[in-house]
């Protein structure tokens, strides 16, 4: 695989003792598969949602959880929408087809991993993308 050229926005995937789940997460990008990511939006300060918003239509560099960059792709829209009801725009970029029920499963589950629990009103900030060759 050649050298990531490196842009100036960043998106991470994975931390410490994720069990694979960022890796995961790369190779789903990577093969075109993942096209979406959310976080709650209390998660985020407010200089860090200023910061994902601006990007939008820019390229950005995702890393691992080592901080290698892994691929680019281009930021094609971020929008809030909640837990209990999220927009399908975000339920099929992150791979679940219509299934509602599938992703708020797996995101439950995996946010609990790291101390977070979701409810239907949680707020999610959504960021859309596309894998970029460059």
């Amino acid at each position: 695989m050649s050298e990531v050229k490196v842009h100036n926005y960043k998106m991470s995937f994975g931390w410490e003792n994720d069990n694979g789940i960022g890796e995961m997460l790369i190779q789903q990008i990577l093969r075109g598969e993942k096209t979406a990511t959310c976080a709650p939006k209390e998660e985020y300060s407010e200089e860090e949602l200023k910061e994902t918003y601006e990007p939008v239509d820019e390229i950005v560099t995702v890393y691992d959880k080592s901080d290698k960059p892994r691929c680019n792709v281009r930021l094609k829209g971020v929008f809030e929408t909640t837990f209990g009801n999220p927009d399908l725009r975000l339920v099929r970029g992150e791979g679940d087809g219509e299934n509602v029920s599938k992703f708020q499963e797996d995101h439950r589950l995996a946010w609990k991993n790291i101390g977070i629990d979701l409810n239907d009103e949680t707020i999610l900030v959504v960021e859309l993308f596309e894998l970029v060759i460059d």
